[in-house]
């Protein structure tokens, strides 16, 4: 369906969060850097949320909290100290870091502050060892200009990043301690872009600019965007972790399929007279229903000592399937809510059955135990009595949320572009001073010394490059956009390859790579770097690029010799190649002899089918020509 999104009235703010490439992280000497073998220590924490200054307690805070949940945390002693251990108060706050964020506040036409205080920003979910996230403003207000658009920025923050996700088993969550405190820069706009495109195309700027200093991180977790979107009589909703900026129009777009969706189904409720005094937490247990079932879920959790359960929905027939976003309908958050709340695997509903194994006459006879009406639905939970109860408590809170539109929420991003719930939206009762940092002060000094190492913006860095390196403006825009700009140009520097070969195969061949599912955010930079070293030496070939770095995805840590070595792309010789050559030329004796000087893309051909990977084509076409010419055949 087509959506007029000025005519809708969408409103989108973006907030983008990348990692500083600073020596040390934010608030201690450790490496900023994430660990490769396995952890030295491990401890456990519970987190509780607290009351602001005023008695509040933050939703989202309580939310996390209700999950009760122990926290299992991993570290080692190169990635992380006492700091994130909690253990230890934080130390100074990187200047390094600072300024990093001060670079971008000009770049972004943004008006410094003239101290940086440091923030606590409760944080339950684990991610934090303290239960906060530290942050501070290093700027306000600025601009970017976007297709001849001015888009107003708010601040620029600088935070620390939390601690990295490892799983979750039961009741435990476990974390990395590595990545917590790692510097992080925040960019957030006015909430004045309205179109899923447009959304994108500002993201994509405000991320040239970061990279233009040349002091951002880039590879898995080190850039996430936060979307908050909102339309007339819907919900501002937060979209939390779009790691990938080509995401960014997609997310827009579901969510605001989703919200509509959700007013449309609000309207039929109501068209149906439905009342949310109706609603209420009447369960069943309908346990008999299920004694014979086929369905594998209910057998496993009546096995486990558990109950099945049941709540009508009076008026919601036919809603809950009603589908918000691709594999996304009301049903289905629903689902969501009875995870978080009731810690159950999902639930069924009437709208979907019969199927999954529960036959007609099982529906017939809960709806019968239910009292259910044609135009009632009925939703179905199999768990232990405790935890079915809490998620018909969820169902039921969620169905009343339905009748109102849409609920403010914070959602996450799946990999396809559409969300899942995650937690209430945070209230105002989050924040509060740092009392263990001392304030820095933003000297005129400071400034000057930070606006005369400002880098240059893209537009002039992408015709540099096309004048300095000889790229078209198509691939100088790419190689400017990508996250390797600042490696493209020592490369291009440092080695004789050429450097649209190597703007190619930072840009296209990266891309193509992702498409196809490697994961080319775990290559390290000084891997990149020896290919492209090895590339200039001879002693590998460019035609193996794609492979070496697909191998390179699959082995944290290793070598790009061991990649050659592993994937028998160990470069020819010249001695070999024109062995290859000479048999190659004395098969095609006849070729030769009928197409005279027209025989050379030919055997190129059949020679290159040979040592593709292993050669480079530039040095088997000169073999190659030089053998024929001696033949006084080219």
């Amino acid at each position: 369906m087509a959506v007029d999104y000025a005519k809708l009235g969408l409103k989108v703010g973006l907030e983008l969060h990348q990692q500083l490439k600073t020596a040390a992280k934010l608030f201690c000497s450790c490496k900023p850097e994430l660990r490769l073998g396995e952890p030295e220590l491990k401890f456990m924490r519970r987190l509780r949320p607290t009351q602001s200054e005023l008695g509040q307690v933050d939703p989202a805070a309580l939310f996390e909290f209700q999950k009760g949940r122990n926290v299992i945390y991993e570290a080692d002693d190169v990635t992380s100290c006492l700091v994130e251990l909690d253990e230890e108060p934080p130390h100074s706050l990187n200047q390094e870091a600072v300024d990093i964020c001060l670079t971008v506040a000009q770049l972004i036409n943004a008006e410094p502050v003239d101290e940086v205080h440091v923030m606590r920003k409760i944080v339950i979910d684990g991610s934090n060892t303290t239960g906060f996230q530290r942050t501070c403003i290093i700027a306000l207000g600025g601009f970017v200009d976007v297709d001849e658009k001015r888009v107003p920025i708010q601040t620029t923050c600088l935070e620390e990043d939390a601690a990295r996700p490892m799983g979750i088993e039961g009741a435990q969550v476990h974390y990395s301690i590595d990545r917590l405190g790692i510097p992080l820069i925040e960019v957030a706009t006015a909430p004045v872009i309205h179109s899923p495109k447009e959304a994108e195309t500002v993201a994509l700027v405000i991320g040239r600019i970061l990279r233009a200093t040349g002091k951002m991180r880039r590879g898995i977790g080190t850039i996430r965007q936060d979307i908050n979107i909102s339309i007339p009589d819907g919900a501002l909703i937060e979209i939390k972790g779009v790691q990938k900026l080509e995401l960014v129009s997609k997310v827009v777009e579901y969510e605001v399929q989703r919200q509509l969706g959700l007013l449309n189904i609000s309207k039929e409720l109501k068209a149906r007279s439905c009342d949310e005094r109706d609603l209420k937490e009447d369960f069943t247990d309908v346990t008999e229903a299920f004694r014979d079932t086929r369905c594998k879920l209910i057998r496993d959790a009546l096995g486990k000592g558990g109950v099945v359960m049941a709540v009508r929905l009076p008026r919601f027939t036919g809603q809950l399937g009603q589908e918000l976003q691709p594999n996304l309908r009301l049903g289905t958050e629903m689902a969501d809510r009875a995870r978080f709340w009731g810690r159950v695997g999902g639930l069924f509903h009437t709208d979907e059955l019969p199927g999954y194994g529960i036959d007609a006459g099982e529906v017939d006879e809960v709806r019968k135990v239910v009292e259910a009406k044609p135009e009632d639905a009925v939703v179905i939970v199999a768990d232990k009595q405790e935890n079915v109860v809490d998620a018909l408590k969820a169902v039921v809170e969620r169905a009343r949320e339905a009748l109102f539109g849409v609920p403010e929420e914070t959602r996450g991003p799946n990999p396809d572009g559409t969300t899942r719930y995650m937690r209430p939206r945070p209230g105002a009762a989050r924040m509060y001073p740092e009392t263990d940092i001392p304030t820095t002060l933003v000297t005129e000094e400071r400034l000057t010394r930070v606006k005369a190492a400002v880098p240059e913006l893209p537009e002039r860095m992408v015709t540099r490059f096309m004048q300095e390196f000889g790229l078209n403006r198509k691939l100088a825009e790419q190689v400017v956009a990508s996250e390797y700009l600042d490696l493209f140009e020592r490369l291009a520097g440092e080695t004789r390859v050429s450097a649209s070969v190597i703007a190619v195969a930072l840009t296209e061949t990266m891309k193509s790579l992702e498409r196809e599912g490697v994961e080319t955010g775990k290559l390290a930079d000084n891997q990149v770097t020896e290919v492209f070293k090895l590339i200039d030496t001879g002693l590998m070939a460019k035609e193996s690029i794609p492979e070496v770095f697909t191998w390179l995805s699959k082995h944290e840590g290793s070598s790009v010799q061991q990649a050659l070595e592993a994937l028998g792309l160990k470069p020819f010789t010249r001695g070999e190649l024109e062995a290859i050559i000479e048999k190659t030329i004395a098969a095609e004796g006849a070729v030769m002899k009928e197409k005279g000087l027209k025989a050379m893309p030919y055997l190129m051909g059949a020679v290159m089918r040979q040592v593709r990977g292993k050669a480079d084509a530039k040095v088997v076409n000169q073999i190659l020509g030089e053998k024929l010419r001696k033949r006084g055949g080219y």
